[in-house]
């Protein structure tokens, strides 16, 4: 199972009014581990830098003026998301950009559904608790120590051990003997407590069961135990 963990910045919060993406960031997790495959892009959004996202994430004009446009990567990117699930945090926010920014070039747009959501993850295990990438990084001990800005390939990274331990640890899936094939047939190798075929022989010899009896017999008519030797 591959999944692509992805994070974006960009100019604003709004394509609808002008703003554009600047940087995309994704790692490749195969079986719910990290492969090292990861791709990075910056992008020159061919408009100016507004000073309130500059100080999100510090990228600025005379930075990406040299970068290319999206519509020079988006051939690469499309080909190593493929259709496989994107784990983002907050990702109609994301998805919103990629889209518009694809729209732009009328290529076919990535489904919604394609997106797995781990704010809506984190929000659903912890009611009422503060959700953001560096909440859950101090919930789950997860070190940001170098996330001093917003950055869309060191996010997408801790991002990646922040996803698999909402799922329920790193390497959920893992196991520690070989897959075998399913067949038609199974077998229920179960263990389960079976009457014996051949009952065991007693080990009460005659003078114990003889010293039983006599003892039974001098509690008195009124015991209980009397008759239910």
């Amino acid at each position: 199972m591959r999944e692509i963990v992805l994070d974006t910045e960009t100019t604003g919060f709004e394509p609808a009014d002008g703003d554009r993406i600047v940087e995309i960031g994704a790692v490749e997790l195969l079986n719910h581990v990290p492969t090292g495959r990861t791709y990075h892009q910056y992008i020159n959004p061919e408009r100016s830098m507004p000073k309130e996202a500059f100080e999100v994430h510090g990228l600025g004009d005379d930075f990406l003026r040299d970068k290319p446009v999206f519509a020079d990567i988006a051939a690469a990117f499309v080909e190593f998301v493929g259709d496989d699930k994107l784990i983002i945090h907050n990702a109609a926010f994301d998805m919103k950009f990629l889209n518009a920014e694809l729209g732009w070039l009328d290529r076919p747009l990535l489904p919604m559904e394609q997106a797995i959501d781990t704010l809506g993850i984190a929000r659903r295990r912890f009611p009422g608790a503060p959700a953001s990438l560096d909440a859950l990084c101090r919930r789950f001990g997860i070190d940001n120590s170098s996330r001093t800005l917003h950055g869309a390939l060191l996010d997408s990274e801790i991002l990646a051990e922040v996803y698999l331990e909402l799922i329920g640890g790193k390497q959920p899936g893992l196991v520690l003997s070989p897959e075998t094939k399913k067949t038609e047939k199974t077998v229920d190798d179960t263990w389960r407590a079976m009457p014996r075929q051949t009952p065991l022989p007693s080990r009460l010899t005659e003078e114990e069961a003889a010293s039983h009896r006599s003892f039974v017999e001098q509690m008195g008519s009124g015991s209980l135990w009397v008759g239910k030797t």
